[in-house]
């Protein structure tokens, strides 16, 4: 399923109207029905019987008319707040407006605020409806439309009403999830045919509720061809792209990890890595550190191979084993540097110059990110394929930018920095997103707080690192090691409870979820 900004699905809905010929009236149509089937389904007449529907001056309060006629069909108790005047209004919220008048359906048009509370406050609505903005608000709510959003709130809370939005809670932008100035808090959020990136994306999903899609008539096939390349990564995306392992193979055919890891006092962060890339399925996997953690990483995860090399004074990979690396490097699937690696400038140095020697895909974590902040750049000339991880603190350093910056268009910021070194890049947080220099994007279904934790970023390095060992394209190995991690997180969560798991519990719970998506697929 494809993820869309409002800019995007306004492109979408000029190719079926002017395109395909399907008229934006019958596209309305199908819209404030599927609204209406929602409220039905959701908020039944033995209970909720009375509706107000606040209609704005666009096709989103269109698409409320339409809701509001459904509605009293269906013996609902409905009226409707117009929230400008009658002749402003035009095209298929017009027609559908005048249907409304034929009907003699309560219609009250605002004056100012104050005809709205005495409207709320006599009538008592068991169900208020936001048609007020949809997807193409950009600017910030001024006047009585915020008066009037803050209004529904405030009810919302007093009388414990139910709020329910058309395509998204006005005031909420649909390409970042951003408030603009205002926006209704709704219990449920009604779009069509496709969801928004600002109904996943922070402070925006706080205010969506529960996110119903309807389909509203747009053909699959125009959807694949017209619409972006951003995908949601659920399991409906997770069945298509997983490839089911086959009979007569051997550990070779599953790749060699190399990971580049661990220092004094961060030892933990290399044997995490290596462990969420035998979860992930590697073949074979090398942690290659110093000599005095070879010994402990041996001891901790039988299963894998060690590398010794040189140490320094602080306990980091010394610049001296340059040469050792490659050797060891050399041949493998790929190679997974940073978790743990240590911040000296002798490991930055040592950084700097494996990069341009290297041949092998890479996957660039934690510390290697931060001497990477230095020169992002270099990635550049990099051929192999190569993945960036970076959480929004990294990503700060790597565009040189606040973090605000960052979290206002998450979605900008992780093609900056593809773009900035021609790197697929996992914008970690939220609904992670995965984004690839050739345009192809994803974002994650998984907004799992209990994530939050440290280790959890060295399993998803390892992850990745397993699935381009295993011969997956970069980004889809990349956003399957995501879209797995997440799952993992997401059933502890669910078994174990909401926090306090472990990063080693998550990875020990892929096989799980690697099961229940090879039973799905067949």
């Amino acid at each position: 399923m494809k993820v869309v900004t409002g800019s995007e699905m306004q492109e979408l809905d000029k190719v079926v109207i002017n395109f395909l010929g399907i008229s934006a009236e019958v596209l309305m149509e199908r819209a404030g029905l599927g609204v209406a089937e929602k409220i039905l389904s959701y908020y039944p007449l033995e209970r909720y019987r009375k509706v107000l529907i606040i209609c704005g001056p666009g096709n989103n309060g269109g698409d409320g008319m339409v809701c509001a006629r459904h509605l009293w069909d269906m013996d609902y108790e409905v009226k409707v707040l117009l929230l400008c005047k009658k002749e402003k209004y035009k095209g298929e919220a017009l027609i559908n407006l005048k249907i409304l008048e034929n009907l003699n359906l309560s219609l009250e048009e605002i004056k100012d605020l104050s005809v709205f509370k005495n409207l709320l406050y006599s009538y008592f609505p068991d169900i208020l409806v936001d048609a007020i903005f949809g997807t193409g608000l950009k600017r910030s709510v001024e006047g009585v439309f915020k008066e009037v959003i803050e209004e529904i709130n405030t009810y919302k809370e007093k009388k414990e009403a139910k709020v329910v939005a058309v395509d998204i809670p006005s005031g909420v932008c649909a390409e970042t999830g951003q408030i603009l100035g205002t926006a209704v808090k709704a219990d449920l959020t009604v779009t069509f045919e496709l969801p928004k990136v600002g109904h996943f994306f922070y402070p925006g999903k706080e205010y969506v509720g529960k996110l119903e899609i309807v389909p509203i008539g747009f053909p699959k096939k125009i959807i694949e061809e017209k619409g972006p390349k951003r995908e949601y990564l659920d399991l409906n995306w997770a069945k298509i792209v997983f490839k089911p392992r086959r009979g007569y193979t051997h550990k070779g055919t599953f790749g060699h990890v190399v990971i580049l890891a661990g220092s004094r006092g961060k030892s933990g962060a290399g044997a995490l890595c290596a462990l969420g890339a035998l979860k992930g399925g590697a073949g074979l996997v090398t942690l290659a550190s110093t000599k005095s953690l070879q010994k402990i990483y041996s001891s901790m995860i039988p299963e894998i191979l060690t590398a010794g090399f040189e140490e320094n004074d602080k306990g980091e990979i010394s610049y001296k084993n340059l040469m050792k690396i490659l050797e060891i490097v050399k041949n493998k699937s790929v190679l997974v540097i940073g978790p743990g690696l240590g911040l000296s400038e002798e490991v930055k140095n040592l950084f700097f110059d494996l990069i341009p020697r290297l041949e092998i895909p890479l996957v660039i974590d934690a510390d290697a990110l931060t001497h990477l902040s230095e020169n992002p750049e270099i990635l550049k000339n990099y051929r192999a394929p190569k993945i960036i991880t970076p959480h929004p603190g990294e990503a700060v350093r790597l565009l040189k930018v606040s973090k605000d910056e960052i979290m206002r268009d998450r979605l900008e910021s992780a093609k900056r920095l593809s773009q900035l070194t021609d790197a697929i890049v996992v914008l970690k947080g939220p609904h992670s997103i995965v984004y690839s220099p050739d345009g192809r994007c994803g974002i994650s279904s998984i907004d799992e707080p209990g994530l939050s934790q440290g280790g959890q970023g060295d399993i998803l390095s390892g992850l990745i690192g397993a699935f381009i060992a295993q011969g997956y394209d970069p980004f889809i190995g990349t956003s399957l090691a995501v879209y797995l991690h997440g799952e993992a997180g997401k059933y502890l969560s669910k078994t174990l409870g909401p926090f306090g798991y472990t990063a080693t519990e998550v990875a020990e719970t892929v096989p799980k979820i690697l099961k229940e998506l090879k039973n799905d697929r067949s």
